[in-house]
């Protein structure tokens, strides 16, 4: 990064210089052509039987940072016993929107959501 050390009466002022001038275009890297990898859903069982669903890019990766205290603060408390059930989605947000569909479910009908 350059400065300039401008004089305005009394005070000098620092100010930054860029190195594209403000008009200029910036160079930009093409788009990657590979598709975004797939996310996963998943519902898991906890201690005391209580459920827990997540989305990850790895199911078993995630299931044991969770076993390991390394996932989220619930699963710390309640550490998992085993992977109910995963479905995989094209990308973040489908799997993110389908976590917060599951999530608004009744227990019962969570293992089912599985099987739409």
């Amino acid at each position: 990064m350059r400065f300039a050390n401008e004089l305005h009466g009394d005070t000098f002022v620092r100010r930054t210089i860029s190195a594209y001038p403000h008009n200029a275009r910036v160079p930009r890297k093409p788009p990657d052509p590979s598709p975004p990898p797939p996310y996963w859903l998943y519902l898991l069982e906890c201690e005391g039987g209580v459920y827990y669903a997540g989305i990850a890019l790895d199911v078993e990766q995630r299931f044991f940072q969770h076993v390991f205290g390394l996932g989220a603060k619930f699963t710390r408390a309640r550490p998992p016993q085993r992977v109910l059930a995963a479905r995989q989605y094209p990308d973040k947000g489908a799997a993110l929107r389908a976590e917060i569909a599951l999530k608004a479910l009744p227990r019962a009908r969570k293992l089912a959501f599985f099987d739409s």
